[in-house]
């Protein structure tokens, strides 16, 4: 097992260090403030383009997408991306610049791999571009969306369209104004075995019957210019060739973006919890109280001790798991992508939550990124599935693989 990053994936890293340094942490408050002014709702900050376009030119663009794309992809293994994905997470908004954010990343992935060549040269070039973004529809707010065979929203065959009827909520992405993609999961067929009677079909944003229903802010925030949001389709129409793959391959369709993009959020959940580590060590050694400095203080140090081991246990298990969807691809690291899921956003809340207490009432304000770190990793272990259901689904698998191995150990 090797312990260094190829000679590709530090020229990388040494390459995105220099451009965040330079381009991106000197504008964290321009950005912050652009953001929470209410004037600028749902207005993308003015800065970005010639960010992205100053990535672009550096070769620092479409990092995420693995080999396996082949003429889409920036030829970059899962493993030596994820290092860099911890970079551009120590700055969560940053990884728009590079082209590498959420929802856009899984979109990608989906037309990448499974679109025609038609629905490739529509919607995915301008995403690969930056031109665009896009949202994903899945989750439902009338039923338990964990369990994605609950899924009601109905796409029906009426000639040579698709009809679309549903109530989706915590949209991720469609507030944007750039938004022009909506790819929707729903019902095409209630009569089939559970797992082939979802499709997922491609929505043109201006569609008429697409709804905005209301804003979801998330920890009271609105998280513009994306946002969060309850989307209402009625009567949606839409041509039959956008359904992607085919009537019934929903399953396997989500299955194949998921797996991806739950480990891209533990990537950038390990450079949250190491900024935030490092924020809390110059703090701690800066002040003082009770006539001593805080990084004097046994507790202290513990904390910090501590928090450095989990956030190195983490980084090792998601390179784990990344190695492993290289080598066996996402199905064959189920158990390892479903293990850091459970491990990363955790683990990087409870970094983030000694190092606000170790801020005191500075660690609850905007004055460091802890407290946006803190919040955004509670979420994420909600979003692409609970805790729970990860749990669930990876004691499931290693009850039976253990009781596969037939073992005679006298136990």
């Amino acid at each position: 097992m090797n312990f260094q990053h190829s000679d590709k994936a530090q020229a990388l890293i040494d390459k995105l260090n220099d451009f965040m340094d330079t381009h991106v942490y000197p504008a964290e408050q321009t950005h912050h403030d652009w953001v929470h002014d209410m004037a600028n709702l749902w207005k993308p900050w003015p800065a970005l383009d010639k960010l992205k376009a100053k990535a672009r030119a550096a070769g620092l663009w479409n990092l995420f997408l693995p080999e396996e794309y082949g003429h889409f992809s920036a030829d970059l293994t899962n493993l030596e991306y994820a290092p860099l994905a911890e970079i551009m997470g120590r700055v969560p908004w940053s990884s728009e610049i590079f082209n590498c954010s959420a929802p856009d990343t899984g979109n990608m992935e989906v037309l990448a791999k499974f679109g025609t060549p038609q629905q490739q040269a529509q919607w995915l070039a301008p995403l690969l571009a930056g031109e665009i973004r896009s949202a994903y529809l899945m989750t439902e707010k009338n039923v338990a969306s964990s369990d994605a065979t609950n899924l009601e929203t109905s796409i029906v065959r009426d000639g040579d369209d698709y009809v679309i009827n549903g109530l989706k909520w915590w949209i991720s992405g469609i507030m944007d104004p750039r938004c022009k993609l909506l790819i929707v999961m729903g019902k095409t067929d209630t009569t089939a075995p559970k797992h082939r009677q979802h499709s997922t079909i491609i929505v043109p944003r201006d569609t008429p019957g697409v709804q905005i229903v209301r804003n979801q802010s998330v920890f009271s925030h609105h998280n513009s210019p994306g946002g969060e949001a309850e989307v209402l389709l009625e009567n949606v129409r839409v041509p039959k060739e956008n359904l992607i793959l085919g009537e019934g391959r929903g399953f396997e369709i989500a299955q194949g973006r998921l797996g991806p993009g739950r480990i891209h959020h533990c990537m950038r959940s390990i450079g949250q919890a190491q900024r935030a580590l490092e924020i809390m060590a110059r703090r701690v050694e800066s002040r003082v109280a009770f006539g001593r400095k805080l990084a004097d203080q046994g507790s202290i140090r513990q904390d910090v001790a501590r928090s450095y081991c989990e956030i190195e246990q983490a980084r090792l298990l998601t390179l784990k798991a990344a190695d492993h969807m290289d080598r066996f691809g996402n199905k064959g690291a189920r158990d390892l992508i479903a293990a850091i899921k459970i491990v990363a956003p955790q683990m990087a809340q409870t970094v983030t939550d000694r190092a606000i207490q170790a801020h005191g009432g500075m660690g609850v304000s905007a004055d460091t990124p802890i407290a946006g770190f803190f919040t955004l990793n509670r979420f994420l272990r909600i979003a692409d599935g609970p805790d729970e259901v990860h749990l669930s689904q990876l004691g499931k698998l290693k009850i039976a693989e253990y009781n596969a191995q037939g073992r005679n150990d006298r136990s």
